[in-house]
């Protein structure tokens, strides 16, 4: 069995199959299969009848083998030990309890010393309630799981087979929008173990890295070359293969955000100069001969000429000097058959170049517009990121209709962005939500131009391009042929945004969901849980759980120093790992006691306190069930089967990371993912989530461009999938890569 396949599969809800396996007849249901059914049940899974025929021609060791990753996936072999035992019912520690047993530690006393070491004198902490150490948290060893089948719906799993596979990994190369990290770890997967298909367009950039890293790990550098259109690609897979970055974040943010991640809130304790040291030493670039022999051969063949290879590496000109240097470009560029190259380096280094964009500023500057517009023409998908601000600075009325000249150059994704960002962005009285590559999400003030018109004005703006992108889009689909007469459209996918503008830097291994899903609560509470640490020595490493709850005039929140507060409990602080087994925090969130508070919204939070950022595979999601989840004797609170949705954590320049929005009222759980910065789920701009939830909201949803879809070329609404020509459901859209087909180019 490939488990590369399996892995793929069951972030689709499904279950990967071998041809071979696929029985002829139906076959009677074995022992051994019922058995894997009843294990799958119990974690939360369900098998539809096609899967469990195919399941009944499987051998035992591959049932074996599959309940096995399942397991691996859900976290059945991690220790999920909290610090307290029976937590739901608060121990009544306070800081008096740290301070009575700092002193006890400092000064000869009675009491009861524990296995790290420390001394806990009598009446302060009642030592019975606790897994470990409650004044310096340390958990003493691990916990199996005792909870199963809570979960008050099983998610189906489908059946999947290669062509599936092969179907997935082509919709992978199309999509026209960038890949997040839990799809391009499955692209990563399936270009290991399937042929690529060449036929299919490779759509974007960043989804090229990981084909043209199939190509140099089997030694054929040669068939990575068309996949280069320019020094920028080049640029691009170079620094993805040495920093696991697919975007250009610069050194110097790089080096900065590590150098900020180990600043502590006592200065003693921070590291922030050792961590700059380090930061620098891991940027270091050193290539071997071999290495610089192939990007020396790319860079050559390129089909720009010299001065326009050197206009594209300017933005980028710090890095570019570094790695030439690395590669030893300058002395590779002299042998026989690399005249191009010869030349580029020339004139870069001279500087010998015309550079557009400051050709752009310039007449900018100038108030020159036919200029500046002209300009801008040249190059579409850069006027579309710009289009707002020239609309202030010239007016909209020359701005937009330079651009509707060009509107058709310009990728559906940027269109779709444009009118997401309209209503927003013309907004005086609120600021925006951005994410700068590498950094964390901030809120900006308003563009300061927006105080040079008047409502009504700006409102004509949003009207403008609102209009130019509705436009463009009937066009294109106008433009599509098509034999369908009827559609079906599945009423949840009028609440799934299009994936457009969101890098999620998390892996969803269970089924994945889009940034901006809602989830509806199906109990009375919610359970958020944290596990790090898994295959780690036992050292010093404190993650921390944490949420934020916003009333209409308040703030309040849940955290390790303040264990319960209404509506919220928490497990315990735990600031020491065990030896390789990991270890746990939670918080519940009882539903009807917020509801009473008036709470309007809680935001989940998880923060790496120690010096550095959030530990790598660092589980972080949460639960939820019809039926009360119960807490096992010794405080272990995760049943598998009742996760509504969990990510792993990868990328390694967080500090502190929002997964989700509670919207208490209405009982929804919003799926995000924002970086912030600081040690304390205090130092997250609440500001910045509602401004990135009215972002969200403002997104045009799947539902409503297929409702376009239908409008524009005359199809008729049906109300099952099973009678309609095209059919669009639920486990269509289940594949991002395949709902941004829609955006038609």
């Amino acid at each position: 069995m490939s488990e590369e396949f399996l892995k793929v599969s069951l972030r689709q809800q499904a279950v990967y199959i071998p041809a071979t396996n696929l029985p002829a007849v139906p076959a009677t249901i074995t022992p051994t299969t019922a058995g894997l059914v009843a294990n799958l049940a119990k974690l939360g899974y369900g098998v539809s009848e096609p899967l469990l025929r195919a399941l009944e021609g499987t051998k035992p060791a591959f049932q074996a083998r599959l309940l096995e990753v399942f397991r691996e996936v859900m976290g059945t072999s991690k220790s999920w030990l909290p610090l307290v035992k029976g937590w739901d019912v608060p121990t009544g520690e306070s800081w008096v309890d740290h301070l009575l047993t700092w002193f006890a530690n400092m000064f000869p006393a009675q009491g009861t010393r524990l296995p790290c070491g420390h001394l806990i004198p009598p009446n302060t902490f009642p030592l019975e309630r606790y897994n470990g150490c409650p004044f310096c948290g340390t958990p003493f060893g691990g916990a199996t799981l005792e909870l199963h089948e809570q979960g008050s719906k099983l998610k189906v799993l489908e059946l999947w087979t290669e062509t599936d596979a092969e179907a997935f990994l082509r919709s992978l190369l199309a999509s026209k929008t960038a890949l997040d990290a839990t799809q391009q770890d499955s692209l990563r997967l399936l270009l290991s173990v399937l042929p690529l298909p060449t036929e299919v367009p490779i759509a974007m950039k960043e989804t090229r890295m990981a084909v043209i890293d199939m190509y140099v790990a089997r030694q054929q550098p040669a068939l990575a070359q068309p996949l280069f259109t320019s020094p920028t690609d080049v640029l691009r897979y170079l620094w993805f293969k040495h920093t696991g970055f697919l975007q250009l974040v610069t050194p110097k943010t790089i080096h900065g955000r590590q150098q900020k991640n180990s600043r502590n809130l006592h200065p003693a304790l921070s590291q922030g100069a050792a961590a700059g040291v380090q930061a620098r030493a891991a940027l270091q670039l050193k290539y071997s001969r071999r290495d610089a022999a192939m990007v020396a051969d790319w860079l050559n063949a390129l089909p720009q000429t010299p001065v326009q290879q050197c206009e594209i590496m300017h933005p980028k000109r710090g890095m570019w000097v570094r790695f030439i240097r690395a590669l030893r470009l300058a002395e590779y560029s002299q042998r026989a058959g690399r005249t191009r190259l010869r030349e580029t380096l020339d004139r870069f280094y001279r500087q010998d170049y015309p550079v557009w964009q400051g050709q752009v500023q310039q007449a900018r500057l100038r108030a020159d517009a036919s200029r500046t517009l002209g300009l801008l023409q040249q190059q579409p998908g850069l006027f579309a990121r710009s289009l707002f601000a020239n609309m202030l600075w010239f007016g909209p009325e020359p701005v937009v209709a330079a651009f509707r000249e060009v509107l058709d150059q310009v990728p559906a994704r940027l269109v779709f962005t444009l009118h997401m960002y309209a209503e927003t962005y013309f907004d005086p009285q609120h600021g925006r939500t951005v994410k700068p590559l590498g950094g964390v999400g901030k809120r900006i003030p308003s563009n300061r131009l927006l105080s040079m018109y008047e409502p009504a004005q700006l409102a004509a703006m949003r009207e403008q391009v609102t209009e130019l992108c509705m436009e463009v889009v009937r066009r294109r689909f106008a433009a599509q042929p098509t034999t369908s007469r009827t559609i079906f459209i599945d009423p949840t996918l009028h609440y799934l945004p299009v994936a457009i503008g969101d890098r999620s830097e998390t892996v969803q291994d269970v089924p994945s969901a889009l940034m901006g899903t809602r989830f509806t609560v199906e109990g009375e509470a919610v359970r958020l849980f944290l596990q790090w640490g898994m295959g780690l020595p036992a050292q010093h490493l404190d993650m921390d759980l944490s949420c934020r709850i916003a009333y209409d005039s308040r703030m309040d929140y849940c955290a390790f120093n303040q264990l319960t507060t209404i509506g919220c409990k928490h497990s315990g602080d735990i600031q020491h790992i065990p030896n390789q087994v990991g270890t746990a925090e939670y918080i519940e969130l009882d539903l009807p006691a917020l509801q009473r508070a008036g709470a309007r919204y809680v935001v989940f939070t998880c923060n790496a306190y120690t010096n550095g950022a959030l530990s790598p595979n660092l589980v972080v999601g949460w639960m939820s069930s019809q039926q009360p989840m119960r807490i096992s004797s010794n405080g272990v609170a995760y049943d598998p089967s009742c996760v509504q949705h969990q990510v792993r954590v990868t990328q390694t320049l967080s500090k502190g990371l929002v997964f989700g929005v509670l919207a208490v009222e209405r009982r929804e759980i919003i799926w995000l993912e924002m970086p912030f910065a600081g040690q304390l789920t205090g130092n997250l701009d609440v500001a910045a989530v509602e401004s990135l939830l009215r972002r969200l909201e403002a997104k045009l949803s799947v539902g409503t461009l297929l409702h376009l879809k239908a409008e524009v070329q005359g199809l008729h609404l049906v109300d099952t999938p099973e009678a309609a020509d095209e059919a669009y459901t639920r486990e269509w859209a289940r594949n991002p890569a395949l709902v941004t087909q829609l955006l038609i180019d």
